[in-house]
């Protein structure tokens, strides 16, 4: 080891940071990997490592071929889909895993079932962990029996509010087929209905460390000035969508107050309860809506959360006091410790 590295710090090598290669006129939310690529090369080159750059797409044996050439002790794992495809999220880890690469994040399992609504739903009430009322409606109009309204139609595989808007609300039941009919015309995955949960938002970061996961500063998602009768939602537009009204409405803080204790308390035992149902490893995300009566109701897990500098994940644990380069640092360590 060299001597101006600390005894905590992982020696240099050479590390493979992977990703999913958009297409020339892929949407913001999946052009969004290059900067999480540029971001976490940057940290690891700034700490000595040596890093190689590979886009994945659906030619395995190019990636192959390209993994046996560089050789990696370690793969910076930053594959959300394949070809935009999300339902693909778990072929790059198999492959690695055949290959006896090892990889950060959660493995192929986790990445899967996370990203599987619908077996995410499943595996939740399995485990007793409160998740909104759903159905599955591969045809509502047909009269398939749903939650009670006000419900949300979403897709089983899209993630990153994609395909989510005011129109994938149904406030009554007269609305619903129409809502899902809309929604198929631009979705091909399945649709599943799910109770919707006009309350407040949380996400919650989860980040390995040296005893186990560590939960970083709970963050509220605000909804600033919204009119009454328009749905609070952290939809497409107000996740990616700089210049729209909902983005510069939809404010994240850390600040809460001494009555938010014991919610806050009970938001971070389900996300711990989450990282163990679902075999999460490195780091994750749980995005919760709490309801009138202040019970926190679990909406998706993320195995891998987007690791842009301006993006939920990295501001809790900079609100943690963890730096960036710090946080890079201890998803490869608990890649390594796997």
């Amino acid at each position: 080891m060299d001597s101006h590295h600390t005894q905590n710090e992982i020696p240099p090598l050479n590390v493979a940071v992977v990703y999913n290669e958009p297409k020339p006129d892929s949407a913001r939310d999946e052009i969004d990997v290059l900067t999480q690529v540029e971001s976490v090369s940057q940290a690891l080159e700034q700490r000595g490592y040596a890093v190689s750059t590979i886009g994945a797409t659906l030619d395995l044996s190019a990636l192959t071929d390209r993994l046996r050439q560089v050789s990696p002790p370690l793969v910076f794992n930053l594959v959300e889909a394949l070809n935009g495809e999300e339902e693909l999220i778990a072929v790059v880890p198999l492959l690695l895993d055949t290959l006896a690469i090892p990889y950060t994040g959660s493995q192929s399992s986790s990445l899967f079932s996370t990203t599987d609504k619908i077996l995410a739903k499943q595996i939740l009430a399995a485990n007793a962990i409160p998740t909104p009322a759903w159905s599955r409606c591969r045809d509502y109009a047909d009269g398939t029996s749903g939650p009670n309204p006000p419900m949300i139609f979403k897709s089983a595989f899209r993630h990153g509010s994609v395909g989510i808007e005011e129109d994938s609300i149904a406030a009554s039941e007269s609305q619903a087929s129409d809502r899902v009919a809309r929604m198929n015309q631009r979705e091909k995955n399945e649709l599943f209905a799910e109770s919707f949960v006009d309350g407040r938002e949380f996400n919650i970061s989860l980040l390995a460390g040296g005893n186990g996961p560590e939960v970083l500063p709970c963050a509220e998602i605000r909804f600033e000035d919204w009119r009454k009768g328009k749905p609070r939602l952290v939809g497409y537009r107000a996740k990616w969508d700089t210049a729209s009204w909902e983005y510069t409405h939809t404010t994240r803080t850390f600040e809460f107050s001494h009555d938010d204790g014991p919610l806050l308390a009970e938001v971070r035992r389900l996300s711990l309860a989450c990282w163990d149902a679902f075999g999460i490893s490195g780091y994750g995300r749980v995005d919760f809506r709490v309801d009138e009566n202040g019970k926190p109701w679990v909406l998706e897990i993320n195995a891998n959360p987007c690791l842009s500098p301006d993006g939920g994940f990295v501001a809790a644990a900079i609100q943690a006091g963890i730096t960036y380069g710090e946080m890079v640092l201890r998803i490869m360590q608990a890649a390594l410790e796997r």
